[in-house]
């Protein structure tokens, strides 16, 4: 079973909202929501893979972040570890570069969407920022 470790940026605006973003159709979980991010390479540490992953997805760089939780989660055919971190600094303006719809949700809002089974979590610790 394949293990693929993923930073995930839960990115802030400045009035509190958070950006999240539709899956392709075709790849794993498809268009479910999610939060931005991407898997970690090897030897690279997970803040620079959030600004790898968020300036490829949005067009955005990374000012500053923070951890927020990490997330195990089992499916049928891999297994994920999901490095979650706050963006509450970034430059640029989010834009869906991949063609991804994108979205700015209150944290209450985040529950009128379907995001896969290992996002719930993040789910539930945005009702906490």
């Amino acid at each position: 079973m394949a293990h693929i470790h993923v930073a995930v940026g839960v990115i802030l605006s400045p009035d509190g909202n958070i950006l999240i973003s539709k899956r392709p159709a075709d790849v794993h979980q498809g268009g479910l929501w999610e939060f931005p991010g991407g898997k970690v390479e090897a030897g690279e540490t997970v803040e620079a893979a959030l600004d790898r992953e968020l300036h490829e997805e949005l067009g955005i760089r990374v000012i500053s972040c923070r951890a927020l939780l990490e997330v195990h989660h089992d499916y049928v055919d891999k297994q994920v570890f999901l490095d979650v971190w706050v963006i509450d600094g970034f430059r640029g303006e989010p834009i869906g570069r991949e063609g991804q719809p994108l979205a700015w949700c209150t944290p209450a809002s985040l529950a009128d969407y379907d995001f896969p089974a290992a996002n719930q979590p993040i789910v539930d610790a945005c009702l906490t920022l």
